[in-house]
């Protein structure tokens, strides 16, 4: 984690950082996050003359742009790509992205390669280091980059991973430490479905909600919670493992060493193996598509793995209450495939008060967890005009 000054509770120095870092909050609330001094004043409560004082300090150390409208506080700000770039790092079961984005969270690059579903840590690593020397490319070097944002699927607790079932390659390691050894960068990690639920809220379709939960559904099942605006994590790290909630103690095993876990009835390797004997040999794209084509054994597949889905998600929202649920991941490329019997099955799990929120396709799609781990590093990033 990037670390922040400590400076002393009510001092003026206190207070100037407290009110450049409102500014600094709302520039970065949006990809195209443009305000005039007005608006800015307007969103964090401070005095027009404070806001106009904040920007030209900002604008003289070029950590803004400014462009003059009507009036000096008629001016539009926004951050500059001057400020600063940040990295992400996305690390799926079989995939690993990279993108390069700005301190608005805006992505300039961003590249996507297959990795081993046995991968270790120091050789995806190193993938990733020469995946961003590749998009920073000859205009600048990585360490210019001022943080990196990883995400991955497993729990991760204090910065280590606690899953060696689910991702065994990666057992107790101090990832932190490892990824700044390779990389020679501060980071902040994060679990890839709660990166995903951080892209939705800030630039998908759960926008304007200050409570939603991302279901990510592929090689496993996750989900990223967001309460008042804000990713929940848990005590220790691990909140939101959707796919290890238990179904039927009975049920096939999982991964994870448990039997009747949800993600056992759900992604993708499930639904590949319950297709295979009448598709053998099709991705997903190929379920997909002849499940789109009338074939039965396909629709029905999709129908099943949406009827559990919907079971998983009416647990969440009986206990949580969010304003709205996005599904994201692999599966969610099946569309209404797979969303129109998940609506089904959470009205049948879920109590009549909460049955209807709004159950809704990822905007982000597979990209999500990746503008998500842009969008960490960039709030993580500390600026200031001192």
């Amino acid at each position: 984690m990037v670390s922040r000054r400590r400076l002393a509770p009510g001092s003026i120095a206190s207070l100037r950082t407290a009110n450049q870092q409102r500014v600094l909050d709302v520039l970065r609330a949006g990809v195209e996050a443009t305000h005039t001094q007005a608006e800015i004043a307007h969103l964090t409560g401070l005095a027009p003359a404070t806001v106009s004082n904040i920007v030209r300090q900002f604008a003289a150390a070029g950590l803004v742009d400014t462009e003059s409208g009507s009036g000096r506080r008629g001016s539009s700000v926004r951050l500059s790509r001057g400020a600063g770039l940040v990295g992400g790092v996305d690390v799926g079961h079989s995939h690993i992205a990279v993108a390069v984005g700005d301190l608005t969270g805006q992505l300039l690059g961003e590249m996507r390669a297959p990795l081993d579903q046995n991968h270790r840590f120091d050789e995806t690593l190193t993938t990733a280091r020469q995946m961003l020397d590749h998009l920073v490319g000859e205009d600048g070097h990585i360490g210019e980059l001022r943080c990196v944002g990883l995400g991955i699927p497993a729990p991760v607790a204090r910065e280590r991973v606690h899953a060696g079932a689910i991702l065994p390659g990666w057992e107790d390691i101090d990832v932190r430490a490892a990824v700044g050894e390779v990389l020679g960068l501060p980071v902040v990690i994060e679990n890839d479905a709660n990166l995903g639920a951080l892209a939705e809220h800030r630039h998908g379709v759960a926008q304007g909600h200050e409570s939603s939960v991302f279901v990510k559904v592929s090689s496993g099942v996750g989900a990223g919670i967001i309460i008042d605006n804000q990713i929940f994590s848990g005590s220790d790290g691990t909140a939101g493992e959707l796919g290890h909630l238990t179904l039927d103690e009975q049920g096939p095993t999982c991964r994870c060493g448990s039997r009747g876990c949800l993600e056992a009835y759900i992604s993708v390797g499930n639904l590949l193996a319950m297709t295979s004997g009448q598709l053998p040999g099709a991705d997903l794209d190929a379920v997909v598509q002849a499940a789109q084509d009338g074939n039965v054994a396909a629709h029905r597949a999709f129908e099943d793995a949406g009827l559990h889905l919907g079971w998983g998600i009416a647990g969440v929202v009986n206990l949580l209450n969010p304003e709205v649920v996005v599904v994201g991941g692999d599966m969610a490329r099946a569309g209404d495939l797979l969303l129109a019997s998940t609506r089904i099955g959470l009205r049948r799990h879920a109590l009549d008060t909460v049955a209807m929120t709004p159950l809704l396709a990822s905007e982000l799609g597979e990209r999500a967890s990746i503008v998500g781990a842009v969008l960490l590093a960039a709030e993580t990033v500390e600026l200031r005009a001192d």
